[in-house]
């Protein structure tokens, strides 16, 4: 617990040094996850005189990381949701649950679906994800009641775990990752690792399927070694080219070098809006909640320098992914990133790496238990 806990205090405060003078001005952010929650409380650590509103939907947030916890019977929901009261009380952030409608760049204002509209001197956009309904050919939103993606923690992370529960020892669960890039790489692939460890505690005749629509995935050897161990013949993996590509999609490329400054995250084409977390493609960071935490502190300490009239400072970034493959078994990557010369955010060779393959049982317990200390430091350092 004490080394996951220690490298992530030490990211905390990257990037925030002592201030020369006071910052003021009107901070609006938009979206209330890992990006945009951490970017609210740490404008206001950087200088309480920065008025900071956070514009979210939701009165909770559901995480997506750990929400594998609860399809594996390992917790429930209510452990991977968190509220905002403290942001307010103990930070000072405005928080507003309602939906931002509309933005106007040049007025700099923000319209909410309440008919309001919201003045800033900068803008942080971090709304994570929305389904497009139909990119996919045969998949709906009539669909997913069926056959649950549950990519946003929520309402479709129990229809999947109720479903799961209902289906007969001796069943089958098919899991269809999508092709790169997407929303945390080694997702699917804990997830039928936990789905695997409920299915062989309650219905051990039970075998899940994954159709890959990829050749390789995030940490494979490392989950292909767990799930012999604990698993052996109850997952199939299947690559795109021996048949695991089952829908058609559309892709949209985006040039992780267009459209913002990686070293402020600020639009290159709206000045005064900056775009973290999975409403941007950072160069090589995936994404990740881990990624949108550590952009957020940088973007916060840039938007700080820049209300105060000075140059924001160099920038530095880290991502850490801890993955269950059983309750007692975890694995994980790690991965330092610096803006290179050419502007582009790029890992640094030689920092990070992964769990070793061959670890020990003991080895194993230790990583699972620095996963679950991950967790509640990040939640607590979003949210607390």
């Amino acid at each position: 617990m004490i080394g996951s806990a220690g490298a992530f205090s030490a990211a905390g405060v990257a990037g925030f040094p002592a201030l020369s003078r006071a910052a003021t001005g009107r901070v609006v952010v938009i979206g209330g996850g890992f990006g945009g929650a951490t970017c609210a409380k740490y404008l206001r650590r950087a200088d309480p005189g920065i008025e900071v509103t956070l514009v979210e939907r939701s009165s909770h947030f559901m995480t997506c990381p750990f929400s594998n916890t609860v399809l594996g019977g390992l917790t429930g929901m209510d452990f991977i949701t968190h509220g905002y009261d403290r942001l307010s009380s103990r930070h000072g952030v405005t928080v507003i649950h309602d939906t931002a409608s509309g933005i106007d760049p040049a007025q700099r204002k923000v319209s909410l679906q309440n008919g309001s509209d919201l003045s800033y001197d900068r803008l942080v956009v971090s709304p994570g994800i929305q389904l497009l309904w139909g990119a996919l050919e045969g998949y709906d939103e009539q669909a997913s009641q069926a056959m649950p993606h549950a990519w946003q923690a929520g309402p479709q992370t129990t229809l999947l775990r109720q479903q799961l529960e209902a289906m007969p020892d001796g069943g089958t669960v098919v899991i269809a990752p999508p092709a790169n890039p997407f929303r945390c790489p080694p997702g699917p692939y804990e997830r039928a690792s936990l789905i695997a460890y409920y299915l062989k505690t309650h219905k051990p005749k039970s075998k899940i399927i994954i159709l890959d629509a990829k050749e390789k995935f995030s940490k494979q050897p490392l989950f292909m070694e767990g799930w012999e161990q604990r698993y052996p013949g109850m997952i199939e993996w299947r690559a795109g080219s021996a048949g695991g590509s089952v829908v058609k999609g559309r892709r949209r490329h985006e040039d992780p070098g267009d459209g913002f400054r990686p070293s402020t995250f600020e639009s290159a084409i709206h000045p005064g809006i900056h775009v973290i977390g999975d409403a941007c493609i950072a160069g090589k960071m995936p994404k990740s909640g881990y990624s949108a935490n550590s952009q957020a502190k940088a973007c916060a300490a840039a938007v700080a320098a820049m209300l105060r009239g000075e140059s924001p400072g160099t920038v530095s970034f880290i991502n850490t992914c801890y993955s269950l493959v059983a309750p007692d078994y975890g694995i994980s990557v790690a991965a330092v990133y610096r803006l290179a010369d050419d502007g582009t955010i790029k890992g640094v060779e030689g920092a990070g790496g992964v769990s070793p393959k061959g670890a020990s049982a003991d080895f194993r317990k230790r990583e699972a238990e620095y996963t679950v200390g991950w967790y509640r430091s990040i939640t607590a350092d979003i949210f607390g």
